[in-house]
């Protein structure tokens, strides 16, 4: 008979435990700009900073594929041919909202 697993809470699964060590003078400024809310509780405040990091981070490679994608002569001459097809309809004498 095989012996029992301890299972764990399903949070449990979902969270890392890390010790890191982190200027004072870090906390105290990011302390400062932080919502009331997040002030008296490290764990929360390291994981929203930690999570507009990566979020600024997503952006900044959104960012600089669009801007590839914009200057590669294949997208730029695929745009042109778009913009020459619907040239047509723009002179259709509807509003444009």
């Amino acid at each position: 008979m095989k012996p029992k697993q301890k299972t764990l809470p399903q949070k449990a699964h979902k969270t890392i435990r890390r010790s890191v060590a982190l200027p004072r003078q870090l906390i105290k400024e990011a302390s400062a700009v932080a919502p009331p809310e997040l002030r008296q509780n490290l764990n929360r405040l390291v994981t929203v900073a930690l999570q507009e990091f990566a979020a600024k981070r997503r952006e900044r490679a959104f960012e600089q594929a669009i801007a590839q994608m914009a200057a590669d002569p294949a997208i730029q001459a695929e745009s042109a041919a778009i913009t020459k097809d619907f040239t047509v309809a723009e002179a259709d004498g509807l509003k444009h909202d």
